[in-house]
């Protein structure tokens, strides 16, 4: 193993991980496809090896021979060109998220770049944080590729107060699911939340295997989560850009909100989350008194209940 000031040593280490990314998201995508899916005769019967595709037929299927496929599953993928990358995306019936997370992972392994880096903390420009603030009605978020929650207005941090709970800064949304207690009861869709989760941090990793934060915050998870090394190791990638997001906050109760995200103009790693509710809806009930308490408790950060508590009645008066 490379010392940590060997940068020829550190950088050969980092290759080998794009070279295993690689290996393991087409090896899972071959396993998915059976020859009858992808139009093939099945030959063998119950004495195929393999549970879905094998590399000869992925090869067939893209229009390249399998040897060059072959070394393209173990990473060697120098020089690729984009129709062969076309064509065994379309071999393995990829969808978007997942054409996309190919396209970066081989383009990384086909490319020389510097060892891991720490980037610099990622910052809000102020006239961001002001629309945020203008948006009094509506739980508003800045997010980074890594689910740091880099800036909110005052309802979005009421809405989150569980997560800002930890004093960690910034607040993390993969952190909070898979390593905080409360987060089963605080995201009433556990199971989709945090599958969501995984698959945008795996996406992340392959757009830029090269942030050390982005890789302690995954090593941390996996060394601390069974839950997160089970759903890790299905290198499984998500484009979720919409939805619904189903929360029981410890002061207001449940709450169905439908969610957006926008990307940040100037800032190409952040998005804009935000979280409505339908008109004259139970949520939108609970919203409302969920700012009426924010209104009262301008500490967010540190006010929310540590535990599950019964909805605030109205004379008691954050994903």
């Amino acid at each position: 193993m490379a010392g940590r000031n060997d940068p020829h040593g550190t950088n050969h280490d980092i290759r080998d991980d794009i070279r295993t990314q690689i290996r393991e998201f087409l090896g899972t995508r071959r396993a998915r496809v059976t020859p009858e899916q992808a139009g093939l005769p099945s030959y063998g019967g119950d004495r195929r090896r393999v549970t879905g595709l094998r590399r000869e037929e992925v090869a067939l299927l893209a229009g390249i021979s399998s040897e060059y496929y072959t070394r393209l599953e173990r990473g060697n993928a120098t020089g690729v060109s984009q129709s062969v990358i076309d064509g065994i995306a379309q071999a393995l019936q990829l969808d978007e998220a997942e054409r996309i997370h190919l396209n970066d992972l081989l383009r990384g392994a086909g490319t020389t770049r510097p060892p891991r880096r720490r980037p610099a903390q990622q910052r809000v420009r102020p006239a961001v944080q002001r629309i945020l603030d203008s948006m009094t009605d509506t739980p508003a978020f800045i997010l980074n590729g890594r689910g740091d929650i880099l800036a909110a207005n005052h309802l979005g941090r009421a809405l989150f107060s569980p997560v800002y709970a930890d004093p960690a800064r910034p607040p993390n949304n993969a952190r909070f699911i898979f390593l905080d207690p409360h987060a089963t009861e605080f995201f009433r869709d556990w199971n989709q939340v945090s599958g969501d989760a995984v698959a945008m941090l795996r996406a992340e990793a392959g757009r830029d295997l090269y942030d050390r934060r982005l890789t302690d915050l995954i090593g941390e998870l996996s060394t601390r989560s069974e839950e997160f090394r089970h759903r890790w190791a299905a290198h499984n990638v998500r484009m979720h850009t919409t939805g619904v997001k189903l929360l029981h906050h410890p002061v207001v109760g449940d709450l169905d909100l439908p969610f957006e995200t926008f990307p940040v103009g100037g800032d190409p790693s952040q998005v804009l989350l935000t979280y409505t509710a339908e008109p004259d809806s139970p949520s939108q009930d609970a919203l409302n008194l969920l700012a009426s308490w924010a209104a009262v408790n301008q500490d967010i950060d540190r006010s929310a209940p540590a535990d599950d508590s019964e909805p605030a009645d109205s004379a008691e008066t954050p994903d």
